[in-house]
């Protein structure tokens, strides 16, 4: 998952909005019990390498591999998360938290469900965003959310605007609107759809601040409890959207890959026995899994959803591992890094007046992170 994809949870998007004093005390991180403590210069680069990686493997799979099936992707990124965070749970410390944090049934419909669907829009319009729009613009488009963040608490009355507050968005929604204006393959539907996927983690950041506040919950255990909840939204949503086709085609590859590797261990009429065996059925899936995404596998899955778990498991490890100020430039490099690296493998380019309006909207990110919010 951009949303990419399942790092939304972690504190660290939670840093912009976190330090506003008119805001009620969020959610905190809580450290589990023998939980290993590593330090900055060894957790960042790890962090900074995981968030880049799922980022552009999820692309990878869309676009190379032709697999254009973002709502199944990020539902399944979510069910072996939710997965995954019970298996934790009984293996190891890392979910302790969990237990001091009660779901009651008032709880769930008041806080959990709402910030869930938010969650799931999120995910979901930040993925669709990738058919449309370069990694590298969409990265630029992301430092808009602060934008979206402020204008929802001055709209709700959270907050009160300011003078530097003011300069910001300025600062921020300029440079974002020069580097729009730089854009050689710009889509309209693409930045409406990033838009849609900005307000949806805007507001859920605000609401994660306003109705979670005062709970132990480091983005582990956010993960515990909302991927479940996540899953079965975007289970509702599938048929709506993509329909059984993401089924039939990963149904396809699988029986494909199944026939190669009885080919490969009993030889040529193995592998005829076993189609046989399938029947027609099986080999119409294969034909058509072959047609629409013909290199996606059960590997690519399985590493793709185990790279976005290994990213929340990583920025559990990166709470507290620096000051807000060293997290802050890590998200930037990040950033940057990754806008240079999706341009040097997918052969984009960014122009000057991009570079010239990405950089003013990341001074006023910059800004933003580092007065507070105030």
């Amino acid at each position: 998952m951009e949303k990419h994809e399942l790092e939304k949870l972690t504190s660290v998007e939670l840093e912009e909005v976190r330090q506003n004093r008119d805001l009620p005390s969020p959610a905190t991180a809580q450290q589990p019990r023998n939980r290993a403590k590593f330090s900055a210069a060894t957790i960042i680069p790890v962090w900074i390498a995981l968030s880049s990686g799922v980022i552009i493997y999820n692309n990878y799979i869309y676009n190379t591999l032709n697999f254009k099936y973002p709502v199944f992707l990020v539902t399944w990124h979510l069910t072996f998360a939710a997965i995954g965070t019970r298996v934790l749970q009984r293996t190891t410390h890392l979910l302790d938290g969990a237990k001091d944090v009660p779901v009651s049934k008032d709880m769930f419909l008041r806080s959990i469900l709402p910030i869930g669907l938010l969650f799931s829009g999120s995910l979901i319009l930040s993925n669709t965003a990738y058919l449309y729009l370069s990694v590298a613009y969409i990265q630029m488009l992301k430092a808009f959310t602060p934008v979206a963040i402020l204008l929802i608490t001055w709209a709700t009355r959270i907050s009160e605007p300011s003078r530097k507050l003011l300069l910001i968005v300025l600062m921020i929604s300029s440079g974002v609107a020069v580097t729009s204006k730089g854009e050689r393959f710009f889509s309209w539907i693409g930045f409406f759809i990033q838009a849609g996927g900005v307000g949806f983690e805007a507001t859920r950041l605000v609401l994660i601040q306003t109705l979670l506040h005062g709970l132990k919950m480091d983005p582990l255990v956010s993960l515990h409890l909302y991927a479940p909840v996540c899953a079965v939204i975007n289970l509702c949503v599938i048929p709506f959207t993509e329909g059984l086709e993401p089924l039939r085609i990963v149904w396809g590859s699988i029986m494909g890959s199944y026939s190669h590797a009885m080919s490969a261990v009993s030889g040529e009429a193995a592998s005829n026995a076993t189609v046989s065996l399938v029947g027609a059925s099986g080999e119409l899936l294969a034909a058509i899994g072959e047609e629409a995404a013909p290199h996606i596998t059960p590997f690519f899955l399985l590493t793709n959803a185990l790279l976005a778990f290994l990213l929340n498991i990583a920025a559990v490890f990166l709470v507290g591992a620096g000051s807000g100020l060293v997290l802050t430039l890590a998200g930037v490099l990040k950033d940057v890094l990754l806008v240079a690296g999706s341009v040097a493998i997918w052969g984009g380019t960014v122009g000057i007046l991009q570079t010239f309006g990405y950089s003013i909207a990341l001074c006023g990110l910059v800004m933003f992170k580092v007065s507070g919010g105030k």
